[in-house]
């Protein structure tokens, strides 16, 4: 078990886990459990650390976003020396999480089954591309699984298949990995016994997509892609406004359309026959949209927004990932926890969207460097100063420098 107590209040404070990881999949995993208050240990490649750290392009926001709360060993795990010291880390573990290639822990003897059958209260889980079935040997990747799950096919025009804007099924998967683990924490607090906890990219995929599914099989019709989609609300849409900028304005409710048509000042549509109730509005949708789009588009966006909000009703101007830096509500509600990137910035990076009685939950650690906490981490794992000092002069270890205020 951990011996640190930094938050005590955390449901998961005391709990030991290991995460030899890398992107975005098990780091999610490894997010969340740290972020409850797990001690989560990055085991990273020597010399240098994950790989993750050093990509370009969208992977540069990879390392910086997962892995707060964390703390880093780095081990050459195929030497047998460094093998032995992450045995010794294993032996304090409560969970280890992996999300490498299928075989390649029980390549390094760091799989599912070798562990636990020496560590009977271990709970190891195992993040890949496909559960168990035909496709489970095959190497997947979030983009691989939105098209053979039919997300791509939904999210672009017809012809025209799109992967979604962010890596929702790594995530997600990484969720559900955590979710498991918390429910193997659970059953061993009455059995004393560790269980392997495993889900896969593929059969999230599917599962987000279950909706469409059950519609193919209600409507015994090809499922279209959203962009062609007949929405089940009349007024579901983007618009242009004024000032050339966009908003989306939803209107669910037959009193939502109500009290649409009063602050939109269209009293004529309000009292329109033909237009009461949803499913009217919707079979005059060719009549009424275009109208709407006018009205939409001689006010400005601000104009939209006050008369929105005066109405209660669902909308949204058109938002960048970088507004949500400064967004009131997430700053408000402290939903934004400040982190130290690599390169030397501090930006706030969004917290776990979960509250336990109005508890959240904040940072304790910022990103780690590579090897940060490697020192630490041998030493607790029986390690002796000699032993650690050696190891890193051979290169089987590599610590930073310092330790580093967070």
């Amino acid at each position: 078990m951990s011996e640190d107590a930094e938050q005590p209040s955390a449901p998961l404070s005391g709990t030991l886990v290991l995460e030899f990881s890398q992107a975005v999949l098990g780091p999610t995993a490894g997010l969340i459990l740290a972020d409850l208050g797990a001690e989560v240990v990055r085991i990273e490649p020597a010399p240098n650390g994950d790989p993750t750290r050093y990509l370009r392009g969208f992977g540069m926001g990879y390392f910086p976003y997962f892995n707060r709360n964390k703390k880093s060993v780095v081990l050459d795990v195929k030497d047998p020396r460094g093998l032995a010291a992450a045995e010794r880390l294993v032996e304090q573990a409560d969970v280890v999480i992996e999300n490498f290639a299928p075989g390649t822990m029980d390549r390094l003897g760091l799989g599912a089954e070798a562990l636990t059958a020496r560590h009977e209260r271990l709970i190891y889980c195992t993040l890949k591309g496909f559960m168990a079935g035909p496709y489970e040997k095959r190497t997947a990747l979030d983009e691989v699984v939105q098209y053979m799950s039919g997300l791509a096919y939904m999210t672009g025009p017809r012809g025209m298949p799109l992967r979604a804007g962010a890596s929702v099924v790594d995530v997600m998967t990484g969720v559900y990995g955590a979710m498991g683990v918390i429910l193997a924490l659970r059953e061993r607090d009455s059995s004393g016994r560790g269980q392997v906890v495993s889900t896969a990219l593929f059969e999230t995929a599917a599962f987000i997509m279950g909706h469409h599914m059950a519609y193919a099989v209600a409507s015994g019709e090809e499922v279209p892609p959203m962009p062609e989609r007949v929405s089940a609300w009349s007024v579901y849409h983007q618009f242009k406004t004024k000032d050339d900028e966009t908003v989306f304005v939803g209107v669910t409710s037959d009193k939502q359309w109500q009290r649409f048509c009063h602050e939109f000042e269209r009293p004529d549509l309000a009292a329109d026959p033909s237009l009461t109730t949803n499913n009217d509005r919707i079979g005059e949708r060719e009549r009424l949209l275009p109208e709407l789009r006018e009205l939409m588009a001689s006010l400005t966006l601000d104009e939209v927004i006050a008369r929105c909000q005066r109405a209660e009703l669902p909308f949204s101007p058109l938002a960048r990932p970088e507004d949500l830096l400064d967004d009131e509500q997430l700053i408000a509600g402290g939903s934004l926890l400040d982190t130290l990137f690599p390169g030397g910035q501090r930006a706030g990076l969004p917290g776990l969207p979960l509250a336990l009685n109005g508890r959240r939950w904040g940072k304790r650690l910022d990103p780690p460097r590579p090897g940060e906490h490697t020192v630490e981490m041998l030493g607790r794992a029986g390690l002796s100063a000699e032993d650690i000092a050696a190891l890193t002069q051979d290169g089987v270890s590599a610590s930073a420098p310092e330790p580093r205020a967070s």
